[in-house]
């Protein structure tokens, strides 16, 4: 393994080695878990102190002057990694760290699809995955959080330097990164349908489960008096909408029976405060020659374009007979395993999606979903931490 930086103590202050990077349309960070502390209250606080939210309680309207995160939930991402022996060699292992703006509390639950594409490119650009010559280079990715197996394949051009490309919502060319989850089908609930049907009724109005990468509720736009074209700020604007969604996404989650981390039911409290499950999105027809459009949400807040994750669970969804997203976009699998392209209109443009997927006697089975992202390294150096407590002082220390 080579040398990697580790925490030192300079000026009389900790200073903890970091990578600001953009997978996607995420921005966080990506830590060595090697030099991370143990023990989950440390490494909660270093977490805190790295990214500028609340050390305790909450602060409503914090805007993480004081850290490298960025307000939303998509710029408050910390991925722990590190490299495992595996069958077909080295592969990474990540575990997500996701972080609010507003309070502490940290939730370890769920993966993230866009800040994982940033994970190949920090493996090789810290040297704990070897470059290679020129031609596509692919990195199995184990994911602590849901036990999703991810393969991230990037593609070295003869002259040494990345092939680039172009992603709706990021300006510029930049490393392209192919992302394949294999069997994502009921990522955390353990089955594609976590209510056993392809439409429930849920406060009145038909909706899907369908968990696919992500547990997700799906509903029709035009159910909730929108088009699936609004605007971000326009749907945040609308306090009844935002209410009313809410009030969807806790009765749907209990349905679906979603779990905390220790494997315990979820109430409709977490529910209502989770900042990652359910996923929620609406869905409408497509102006721009894509397969879909859809507004997408976190599911506190709406998102700037679309997770790939909630696209790929999306772009499955397609596939299920009698589902809401079929009934839009009907997208068919035959007996045997074949590639469906799904294109989904979203605020930032449209994303492709991929799905690997067979129907058998009314089954569907999803062997793999891809997508496409770029990823890059904003900065690499060491943030020092100025308060840190006495605890996590002696744990940076060895102690």
């Amino acid at each position: 393994m080579p040398q990697l930086p580790r925490p030192r103590l300079r000026n009389s202050t900790w200073e903890f080695p970091v990578h600001h990077m953009r997978g996607g349309t995420s921005t966080g960070l990506v830590i060595w878990d090697g030099i991370a502390p143990k023990e989950e209250v440390l490494k909660e606080e270093l977490l805190r102190h790295l990214m500028g939210v609340p050390l305790h309680g909450e602060w409503p309207g914090n805007r993480q002057i004081t850290g490298l995160g960025r307000g939303p939930a998509t710029s408050n991402k910390v991925f722990f990694a590190d490299v495992e022996d595996a069958e077909k060699g080295t592969r990474l292992v990540s575990t997500l760290a996701q972080l609010a703006a507003d309070h502490g509390r940290i939730d370890w639950s769920v993966n993230c699809g866009n800040m994982s594409a940033a994970l190949q490119l920090w493996a090789l650009d810290t040297g704990m995955v070897a470059g290679a010559g020129a031609g596509p280079h692919s990195l199995d990715i184990r994911n602590t959080n849901t036990g999703v197996l991810t393969t991230s394949r990037m593609v070295v051009e003869a002259d040494g330097t990345f092939a680039t490309a172009e992603i709706p919502g990021v300006m510029g060319r930049h490393p392209a990164v192919d992302l394949f989850l294999h069997q994502p089908a009921g990522s955390k609930t353990g089955t594609l349908l976590p209510t056993g049907n392809p439409t429930d009724t849920v406060g009145g109005i038909q909706v899907s489960c369908v968990d696919v990468a992500v547990p997700m509720v799906i509903l029709r736009a035009a159910d909730l008096g929108k088009t699936g074209h609004e605007s971000i700020r326009e749907l945040s604007a609308d306090a009844d909408f935002m209410a009313r969604l809410k009030d969807l996404w806790v009765e749907a989650g209990l349905k679906m029976k979603l779990r905390r981390k220790d494997g315990s039911p979820m109430t409709a409290d977490d529910l209502g405060r989770s900042e990652t499950i359910p996923k929620v999105c609406i869905v409408g027809e497509s102006r721009a020659g894509a397969d879909l459009a859809v507004r997408y949400f976190t599911p506190q807040t709406a998102h700037a374009s679309l997770a790939v994750s909630g696209g790929c669970c999306l772009a499955a969804a397609t596939l299920v007979p009698g589902s809401i997203a079929h009934e839009l976009a009907p997208k068919h699998a035959t007996p045997q395993f074949s590639e469906i392209g799904v294109d989904i209109e979203n605020p930032a443009g449209i994303l492709s999606t991929t799905v690997v997927a067979s129907l058998q006697d009314g089954v569907l089975s999803v062997r793999s979903a891809a997508y496409r992202r770029s990823a890059q390294v904003l900065l690499s150096g060491f943030a020092p931490l100025y308060d840190a407590s006495p605890a996590l002082k002696n744990a940076l220390a060895g102690g």
